[in-house]
């Protein structure tokens, strides 16, 4: 006959198991703290997310269409020619406004705008420095030959512009047409509003008699 079994007792070394409380089980390594790593991690995806989202918001009009070397050298030279003695072509004036960062002052050919007895200058062009110094000057000066005329300028709203839009196109479409993306006099008021932010308008008014 075999001997009995004695049941093994554990060991000094092994620490006794309280049956009333379960063991917790080893921690997995997939359930471990953050670390600081994760944690900048977590920060500069957030930071992402946040920048991308930024980046789909509408930034301001930033259309700008730069002239040529012919418009610079030739049409702008031969404007301002004839403007400065006194030959109005379509309107032309010498548009002197005061730079915003220099102060000195800034000239250019313009086209001057009546509409209902009201005076308005269109950017063509788009958002050119001259539009940038006008809104920070608040005004300016047109010269036609030695007649100076000081005024002020305040920027009009999009929706106001598709009225002026369609005159100025149908006085200077030839001249300008091009800068307008195929919107022209004849367009819809909804065609001429969708380019409305990309062409600044200021209402000008003059502060004194212009002189003689």
């Amino acid at each position: 006959m075999s001997a009995a079994t004695t049941p093994q007792q554990p060991t000094s070394s092994s620490s006794p198991t309280n049956p009333g409380r379960p063991t917790r089980p080893p921690t997995s390594p997939d359930r471990t703290a953050p670390t600081a790593t994760t944690a900048a991690a977590t920060t500069t995806a957030a930071t992402t997310t946040s920048t991308a989202a930024a980046s789909t918001t509408p930034a301001a009009p930033s259309h700008v269409l730069k002239p040529g070397w012919f418009t610079i050298n030739v049409v702008n030279r031969a404007v301002a020619w004839v403007t400065r003695r006194g030959i109005s072509v379509w309107g032309s004036r010498i548009l002197a406004v005061r730079g915003r960062k220099s102060g000195e002052w800034r000239r250019t050919p313009v086209n001057v705008l009546t509409v209902d007895g009201a005076q308005y200058l269109i950017a063509p062009r788009g958002h050119v420095q001259w539009t940038h110094n006008m809104r920070a000057a608040g005004g300016g000066e047109l010269h036609l030959g030695r007649h100076v005329e000081p005024f002020t300028a305040v920027e009009v709203a999009d929706d106001d512009k598709p009225v002026l839009l369609r005159a100025y196109l149908k006085r200077w479409k030839a001249e300008v047409g091009v800068f307008f993306q195929g919107v022209g006099p004849d367009s819809t008021d909804a065609e001429l509003r969708a380019i409305a932010p990309r062409h600044p308008v200021f209402r000008i008014s003059a502060t004194s008699a212009p002189d003689a």
